[in-house]
Parts: structure tokens; C-alpha cells; sequence
């Protein structure tokens, strides 16, 4: 494997020496409110939602008929007719951001020496279309006789080997699987292998789940919204929180060693400056949830204070308790209303893995151009949620400093702290 050599810079505390962080030059997304990077942001900022009635199959059965999908997604357009057959929705999804972020970075891959460039990505549940097509194969006659578990597994290393493959990534690759919060675990992830010597990584999450099968389980876990106005499913953080609403897509970032980066002239985003992940205790046990331990974990890795942030990106799980325990956490760390926050994240639903990538997509741009995105559809922030929550429209403000929060089903929580460079 390619080596360098790494340079160093002291956390805030003095006492011991860190590597400089990784850099972010490359940002490729697909969204329910915009395929693309320009198109996505300049839909966020005006407030545009990507919230609607379903159409990639017929919702009317179903109690939740609401989703954010990817809008004017034309595979042919964007992937190779040799790979059409071996991918599924998400996989084409994740293609097509991987190759903007590339393209974004300005890196021709087939210029850097062999293993220098990887991916890590993340997944949770977009096997559901591939696995529901090996199933209906099975029940077909002549079908392939492929087990669901065996159709996951298989789908999880091909999303990023297909990347990998395509682009000519000999470096490290995998994939983390930890739901909400896997968006952010596999940039960390990414992290830790520049540190270890590769150049870049591709990294982030795109997810998908929007097919019969994947509904059924976003139904069995009891947290969708079943309104059927897109401005009322979800609404985190008010008192008429009532479920969050489902959406496919996420984004792709080129993470890239800082030296390297400022070498070849690359246009730099931000850094990625600290991470953090904790697990919740187990349901009935009488354990608090610990999204601010994870919070105050990542200041640290930054050797930064909470008085250095200057937005929250939330979570934002549009039900009333965990509404409350994350206003708890930030509220906890920065005092009450002591730091704006914002959930874009309502103009698209919940992401699964492509949540967290696509907010720290949105927290490196908000750093680029001083300006907080909204929280749709939100009103009155509910009294047990003591935060300064940025709704209606965008708001102007200097920003040196974000930090993503992500929570998964099972208990993950993730917590990343990113920087401008200006």
C-alpha cells in the first residue's frame, strides 16, 4: 500500500498531538428534493420539499402512503447498460453520486498509484428491493433459489464493490450497517484508513427501501407517519410530532488525506475534525440514552469546546419522546436555545444510511455559504424542546463550525464535528 507521510497540529488542550483532519473535495448527492448537488441545494435552500405520495408502487392498501423519492432518476442516463442487470435502485442511486463526487473533486482515479483509493459506505435496509426481486424469482418457476439473508449480504458488499470497480478503488473498502447512524460511522471509518496511509475514500451512505417488502418494514417498526399532507407528516420537535416519513437517496463524499489534497490544488469544503459513536442501553434497563455523550465525545476528538459550534444539524426523529431526549442532549451541551439547530432533513424524509451523509453534505455548504437551511413545516417548537430551532426560511449567520448528530434503530448514535477552512 502507498504510504506518506503524516503531518500533525495539537488539539486545543495541549497534551497530545493528532493528525491533521481529512479534508472533504468532492460532494455527490441524490435527494428527494434534487438529483444532484446544485439541484438538491438550491431546493433546500428555497425550502422545497421532496415529500409525496408514493409512486414507485401503489400505496393505496398501506397506512402511510407518503415517502421521499428520488425525482427524475433515469438509470440509462447515468450507468453503464453492462451494469444494469446486476444492480437495483439503490445501487444505481449510489453510482451516480459517487461518480458527481469524483467528478466534483476533479480526480481522474486512473492518474493515482495502485491502492491509494477506496470506499466506505454505508447500508440498512436497501437489500429490501434486491432481496423482494431474489424472492419473487424463488416463487417463479426457474427462479434462483437465493435466501433473503444471503441476498443482504451479497447487496451490502456489492453496493460499494460496484464503486470500487468502476472507479478503479484497490484500496480499503467496507461497509457499516448501523441504520440512521451509518451515514456518519463510514466516513469515520474512512477516516481511520487515511490515517492509515490511502488518499482518499470515497465515503458516505445512500440508501433505499421504497418497494413492497421494505414498506412492510417500515411499517412493522411503528414509527411512519400515517398523515397523508406532506407539510403535517413530519413536523420533529413540535408538539404535533406524529412519526417521520421515509425517503430514499443520501450523498457520497470524496474524504481526502489534507496533504494530498492542498498538492494537486484540490478545492477544499472543510474538514472533518471529530467523531464520536455510543450505544444506548437496553430497552427497560433504566439507562439514559447517550446522544450526548456521543456529542460531547466528538468536541473532544476536535479539542474543541461547545462554545466553538456554531450550528446543530439534528437527528430529528419526528416522535414526541425522541423528539424530547435529543433536545435534552443538545440543550444539555450547549445550554437551552444556546445554539441554532436545523433538520433539512424534513424537506426529504428520513434516509436511512443516506441521512447523516446527506446533512454533513449540507453542513459543509451552509459553512461554504454562511447561511443555516430551514426546518420546514415546523411552526411552534413544542415547550419540552428548549431549542433554537431555525424554521420558515434560511438564516444568515457566521459559521466556522457544525456537528451532525444520527441516531439508528438499535440504539447507534453518532456525532461528527466539521470545520471551514476559511
Amino acid at each position: 500500500m502507498t504510504t506518506q507521510t503524516q503531518t500533525y497540529r495539537w488539539h486545543g488542550s495541549g497534551v497530545a498531538p493528532a493528525p491533521e483532519p481529512p479534508v472533504v473535495t468532492g460532494i455527490g448527492t441524490a435527494a428527494p428534493n434534487g438529483l444532484g448537488t446544485g439541484a438538491w441545494w438550491q431546493a433546500v435552500l428555497c425550502g422545497e420539499t421532496g415529500i409525496r405520495p408514493i409512486t414507485r408502487f401503489e400505496p393505496g392498501q398501506y397506512p402511510a402512503r407518503l415517502a421521499g423519492e428520488v425525482p427524475g432518476f433515469d438509470p440509462a442516463a447515468h450507468i453503464p447498460s453492462r451494469l444494469m442487470p446486476q444492480t437495483d435502485h439503490m445501487t444505481r442511486l449510489a453510482l451516480t453520486a459517487a461518480e458527481e463526487a469524483l467528478a466534483d473533486a476533479g480526480l481522474d482515479t486512473s492518474e493515482l498509484p495502485d491502492y491509494a483509493a477506496g470506499a466506505v459506505t454505508a447500508s440498512s435496509a436497501g437489500g429490501f428491493e434486491f432481496g423482494q426481486r431474489e424472492l419473487q424469482a424463488l416463487w417463479s418457476k426457474g427462479g434462483r433459489h437465493v435466501s433473503a439473508y444471503q441476498s443482504f449480504a451479497w447487496f451490502y458488499a456489492v453496493n460499494t464493490g460496484q464503486i470500487s470497480i468502476r472507479h478503479g478503488l484497490r484500496g480499503p473498502s467496507g461497509v457499516l450497517v448501523t441504520e440512521q447512524a451509518g451515514g456518519l460511522d463510514a466516513v469515520a471509518q474512512a477516516r481511520r484508513q487515511l490515517r492509515k496511509g490511502t488518499r482518499l475514500l470515497v465515503t458516505g451512505g445512500v440508501d433505499s427501501s421504497l418497494c413492497p417488502w421494505g414498506w412492510a418494514a417500515h411499517l412493522a417498526g411503528g414509527e411512519l407517519s400515517t398523515r397523508d399532507r406532506p407539510d403535517q407528516a413530519y413536523l420533529p420537535f413540535s408538539a404535533d410530532a406524529c412519526g417521520h416519513v421515509a425517503g430514499e437517496g443520501g450523498a457520497l463524499l470524496v474524504l481526502e488525506d489534507a496533504a494530498h489534497a492542498r498538492e494537486r490544488g484540490a478545492r477544499i469544503y472543510g474538514t472533518v475534525d471529530g467523531y464520536a459513536a455510543t450505544f444506548d442501553p437496553p430497552p427497560g434497563s433504566g439507562g439514559a440514552p447517550r446522544l450526548r455523550a456521543a456529542a460531547e465525545l466528538a468536541l473532544r476528538d476536535a479539542g474543541l469546546a461547545a462554545a466553538d459550534v456554531d450550528v446543530v444539524f439534528a437527528d430529528a426523529a419526528g416522535r414526541r419522546e425522541a423528539d424530547r431526549q435529543e433536545a435534552e442532549a443538545i440543550s444539555g451541551v450547549f445550554g437551552k436555545y444556546g445554539v441554532p439547530v436545523t433538520a433539512p432533513k424534513t424537506m426529504t424524509g428520513r434516509l436511512g444510511a443516506g441521512a447523516a451523509s446527506l446533512d454533513l453534505a449540507a453542513a459543509f455548504l451552509a459553512l461554504r455559504d454562511q447561511l443555516i437551511p430551514p426546518t420546514v413545516n415546523v411552526g411552534e417548537v413544542a415547550p419540552d424542546c428548549p431549542l433554537d430551532l431555525v424554521t420558515g426560511t434560511g438564516r444568515p449567520a457566521r459559521l466556522r463550525t457544525a456537528l451532525v448528530l444520527a441516531r439508528g434503530r438499535g440504539g447507534f448514535n453518532a456525532a461528527m464535528i466539521v470545520r471551514s477552512t476559511d
